[in-house]
Formats: C-alpha cells, structure tokens, sequence
C-alpha cells in the first residue's frame, strides 16, 4: 500500500469533495485523474495484484499526479475488503469507479457490480472479458466475423489447431496489452516453443501462466475504433488505422497512426461491426478501445480493451485538434455527466486539422551515454513529446509498445512538411542520432 486513509486524514476535513476511483491508472488512464481534478472530484488510486511493472507508470502530461491522489490502495483478498477499503478512504460511497489500465479491467468490472456503481457486467460468461477468447466466442455467437482461434494453458490442448492452420499463425497471451508476448509463427515447432515460453514469463500486462491463444493470421489493414458508452449507447470518438511493420525480429512493431475520416466508407463498416461487438461482449458503459482488421472478407475483430486508447495518452492532443475532445474527457462525461454524454455527437465531424502520432523507433540498443530529442522538438510539425528513454538507461531494440523510445504528434497544414519530418524522424532512428551509447 503506497498510501493509505490515515495519510490523508486532514485532506478529508478540507476537501470534502466527491471521490472517484480509477483502477490501475497507468498509461492514458492516468489522464483521466487530471481530468477529474478539473472537475473538481477528488481521485483515488486503487492498483490490482496484476499491474506489476506498469504500477506507477503516469504520462509526464498527468500534471499533478500522482502526489493528487487522496490515496493509493492495493487490492485486497476480496471484493467485499477491497469495497471496504475504498468507502474507508473516500469516506463514503464513492461516486464512480472507472478502470484505467487494460490490467484493471477484471476487477474494474466485479468491484463495480458489487458496489452498485456504474459498469459492465460479469454475468453472461462475462467475468473475464479481456480473454481474447471469451471475446472471439461472444463475437461469433452473435453472427459477427470472429478470427479461428484455440485456447489452452497445454500443448496438447491446442496442438490439432496446428495440424488443420494455415501457418503463419499468431501465437499471443490469452490477457495482454501493447503487443506484449505476440509473435507471428512460421512453423508448427516456432508456435509450440513460444507457447512454452509465455505460459512459463510473466508479461508485462497480463497475469503469469494465463492461457495462451493460437489464432489464424488476419490479412488486411489494422484499425482502431475508440468508444465511449453510457447505458448502451455507444459513441464513437475515432477510428484510427495503423502503421505495422516488422522490424528487430518483431512482426508487428507500431510506427504510427492516423485519423481516419468518419464518413469514409471503411470507417462506416468498422464503427458498425464493432459497435456489434461491444453489445456482443455486454459493454454498455466507459471507454473502450477496439482494434480491427479490414480483410478481403471485410472486419474481424482482433481484440476489445475495455479501457481508454493507450500508449499514455500520446494521441490527446492530435485528437483534441482534430475534433475538439478526446476519449478521455467523453469517458468522465459518460460516467458522471449524463447531459455532456448526450451531447456529444455519434461520429467524430470534420476534421479541424491535419497530422499524425509518431512512434520513436530503437534499431540499438546499448547503455545510453545522453538523449537528443530536441532534434525532433524542434521539427516544425511536432507539437506534443513524450520520451521514454533517458541518460544513464539502457536502450533495448523496439518490439513493441513497451519498448519505444518516445512517442510525439505533428500537426501541420501542409502535407508537405508533415511528410518530411515523418521522413527526418526515421532517418534519425535509423542512425541512432538520437541518443549517444557509452563505449
């Protein structure tokens, strides 16, 4: 326990404002505590058994946290304790309890219903909705594209999914996040000795020896389509498209993403078919964050993260020029402001701006001697920075998410110069310039 009640005693007496939770606030759902202090609702910190190494893990642009939280709790043994706890410290019910962190969003979902707040249910075979493969059945059963896939925590339980597969296959944990532990499979031995390896590591946002999924290998364009829902109305708040390439050994390494207009045909379909995929998983409130991939047949569902758009919330400030609001505010305004939820519009509008989020890429790794990220602050289209990578670090070649050196948006209205910096960018990673190794 970082922080407890007693810590915060004199806090209570003078601020005696309506508490919020935030379950596992890492990454963007950090963002969500700044937000809520605006707003002027007291936040508290409630960190699972499963957060592990992304405990702690706030954006830089989560001003004020974490020393604004009323407290930071850990999850105790039961739902009922846990429950007693956060009333102990909130000094009453608190208002609301929303997950950040996709490693939240099992007890995000149980405490909720326990605690007769705002959330999504358990019932319906939907206690563990982060199981990608609770997601692929629920999907199916409903007549949507699902993926083939198989499930197991053995071998032999999944082996004849390799006998009857087209290979490649993709071979990921059952509970992840980031791209953490998914590995495209050329060969039945390469899928079964990765199968090994993550039943037997810890991954960064996922339980250890969770089951491990064996799914076929989707062809297409990956998408996002990010969502907010209040009593089953969903709004959609962007659709986003991907820039995957195999780099480092890693076949899905992100480099960036897009807007994608909403009134685009393709992102007609997506909005629809995930839209069907949130009322076939039982969402009917807070943000969700869908990734899809548009193939010849059309979109297939890769996973549903029951939580806000991640990467630390890098993106903000793109959608927030793009559209006016982002994800996260519209998650506070689905669980605590009905009439601002009503408001917003189904569909992001026209776009009110050009650019993209850039993901800083490491082709070397290294003890790091010194950083030179003013080479891309002082690009002319970048206007948001978060480095992840610091003096006296070291740096690991990028495979996915967890493993980017930075993150930064650009906005321009000249294509023109959006496309060169894009270009300059990845001549700096690919010479390294960005940071000096020690000999």
């Amino acid at each position: 326990m970082c922080k407890g009640p007693a810590d915060h005693a004199s806090t209570y007496d003078a601020q005696p404002r309506a508490c919020v939770v935030l379950v596992d606030p890492y990454s963007t759902g950090a963002m969500l505590a700044p937000e809520l202090d605006r707003r002027g609702y007291t936040v508290l910190a409630l960190w699972t058994s499963d957060a592990g190494e992304q405990r702690g893990h706030l954006p830089q642009a989560a001003k004020g946290f974490p020393e604004k939280f009323l407290a930071e709790l850990d999850e105790q043994p039961t739902l009922s304790s846990t429950a007693a706890l956060l009333r102990e410290a909130c000094g009453g019910e608190p208002k609301a309890l929303i997950c950040g962190g996709e490693t939240g969003v099992k007890l995000a979902d149980a405490l909720s219903e326990h605690m007769g707040l705002r959330g999504n249910t358990t019932a319906h075979g939907m206690a563990n909705r982060r199981d990608k493969q609770v997601q692929q059945d629920a999907v199916k059963a409903q007549g949507l594209r699902a993926v083939r896939s198989v499930c197991g925590k053995r071998w032999d339980e999944v082996k004849d999914f390799t006998d009857s597969e087209r290979f490649p296959i993709i071979v990921k944990p059952g509970e992840s996040g980031g791209s953490d532990g998914v590995k495209l499979c050329a060969t039945p031995v390469e899928a079964e000795q990765h199968f090994q390896l993550l039943m037997n590591s810890q991954r960064k946002a996922g339980p250890q020896r969770a089951a491990v999924l064996l799914q076929e290998y989707l062809r297409g364009t990956e998408y996002i389509v990010d969502n907010v829902s209040r009593d089953g109305v969903h709004k959609t708040t962007m659709v986003w498209v991907y820039d995957r390439r195999p780099v480092n050994g890693a076949g899905f390494v992100c480099f960036g993403q897009q807007c994608v207009p909403s009134d685009q045909q393709v992102a007609q379909e997506l909005i629809a078919y995930t839209r069907g995929c949130l009322d076939a998983l039982r969402i009917t409130d807070g943000a969700t964050h869908t990734e899809v991939m548009m193939t010849e047949t059309g979109p297939c569902l890769v996973e549903v993260n029951s939580r806000c758009h991640g990467v630390a919330g890098s993106w903000m400030p793109l959608a927030h020029a793009m559209t006016g609001y982002t994800q996260v505010d519209a998650c506070v305004d689905a669980f605590l402001d009905a009439d601002a939820f009503q408001r917003l519009p189904d569909v992001p509008r026209e776009f009110l701006a050009s650019g993209q989020v850039s993901m800083l890429v490491s082709y070397h790794d290294g003890h790091v001697e010194s950083t030179h990220f003013e080479k891309v602050r002082d690009l002319e289209s970048v206007v948001f920075l978060e480095e992840n990578l610091h003096a006296g670090r070291r740096v690991e070649k990028t495979i996915d998410l967890f493993s980017l050196i930075g993150i930064c948006v650009q906005v321009h209205r000249d294509p023109t110069v959006l496309a060169d910096d894009v270009q300059a960018i990845r001549e700096m990673e690919q010479n390294g310039s960005l940071f000096v190794l020690s000999n």
